[in-house]
């Protein structure tokens, strides 16, 4: 089985998170049908393609959110988010809270030990 062309999609899409990637496009890119590609992206990587560039943005969010000040819509366009919308509830269900909860206990935990040795 040659896994070149996955291997290829993923770097691809790396480079461009905010792509809005598709099945079909990965595919074509890896010279693949749909299905093949389908199943030996399962097979290789354990998840669907789509649900491991979903958890990839996600990642992505959670770093930016935890040291950016960006607007969650800024953040959400730079990861392939048309609207904050569904950028939320992608995040909510795959980080297990809201973005803005998400970056204000990013923030807090940062600023607790600076607290505690200034005390």
């Amino acid at each position: 089985m040659d896994l070149q062309g996955i291997d290829l999609n993923l770097l691809v899409a790396f480079e461009n998170p905010a792509h809005r990637w598709t099945l079909d496009a990965l595919a074509g890119r890896a010279g693949m049908s749909r299905s093949v590609f389908a199943q030996q992206f399962r097979e290789k990587v354990g998840e669907t393609a789509i649900a491991y560039l979903t958890r990839w943005r996600m990642m992505l969010a959670s770093e930016r959110l935890a040291t950016t000040e960006s607007p969650l819509a800024q953040i959400a366009r730079s990861l392939g988010y048309e609207n904050e919308d569904a950028f939320n509830t992608a995040f909510k269900r795959l980080m297990g809270c809201s973005p803005r909860r998400y970056a204000l206990q990013s923030k807090l935990e940062v600023a607790e030990p600076e607290t505690l040795s200034a005390g």
